[in-house]
């Protein structure tokens, strides 16, 4: 699915946020290996579950072509530096809801771009009918979990010593929804 184009300026930062384009692949190959590197918020270490340039396209081509799907990236200082990801379900049984994923660089945190992707997803979703958003959060990424409350995502349940850190201890995965 594509969405229409949306400017912001937070901290005198301009950006905008537009659906993903098979030209932003390469680039996002290689956002998402920095973003892995700089966090261990996300689910991948460095370098796993890489994903190519080719990789990329055919996802972005497959995200346009669903009704389900929803593949948006932010666009400052004129390079990619988020993008966040919607994928919904062909099972009739989980037709009603997708799923969020969200990765924004740490050099751009603070200035809305994480709350403006989820806006724009949600905004989406509930325009196309879908009644429910998921996602999974670290429990330790406290800052992401009061955003996804404060619009309107509940936790619903804990994966308990679900991921394990660079620091070798366990930790917690918090499950949350939002419901339409």
């Amino acid at each position: 699915m594509k969405v229409a184009e949306q400017r912001f300026c937070r901290n005198g930062l301009p950006y905008l946020i537009r659906s993903a384009r098979q030209e932003d692949a390469a680039e996002l190959s290689q956002l998402r290996l920095q973003m892995d590197s700089e966090t261990e918020n996300l689910d991948r270490e460095p370098g796993e579950g890489f994903i190519d340039a080719s990789g990329f396209e055919q996802l972005i081509r497959s995200d346009t072509e669903s009704d389900r799907n929803l593949f948006l990236v932010a666009i400052a200082d004129g390079r990619i530096v988020g993008f966040s990801r919607c994928e919904g379900n062909e099972l009739k049984r989980f037709a009603h809801k997708a799923e969020f994923g969200i990765g924004v660089l740490k050099a751009y945190w603070g200035n809305g771009i994480g709350k403006n992707l989820l806006s724009e997803s949600i905004k989406w979703a509930d325009e196309s009918g879908l009644a429910k958003l998921t996602l999974n959060v670290l429990e330790t990424n406290e800052p992401a979990i009061r955003l996804y409350e404060e619009l309107g995502f509940q936790a619903e349940g804990v994966l308990v010593n679900d991921k394990t850190l660079s620091d070798g201890k366990f930790y917690n995965t918090v499950v949350m929804g939002r419901l339409r």
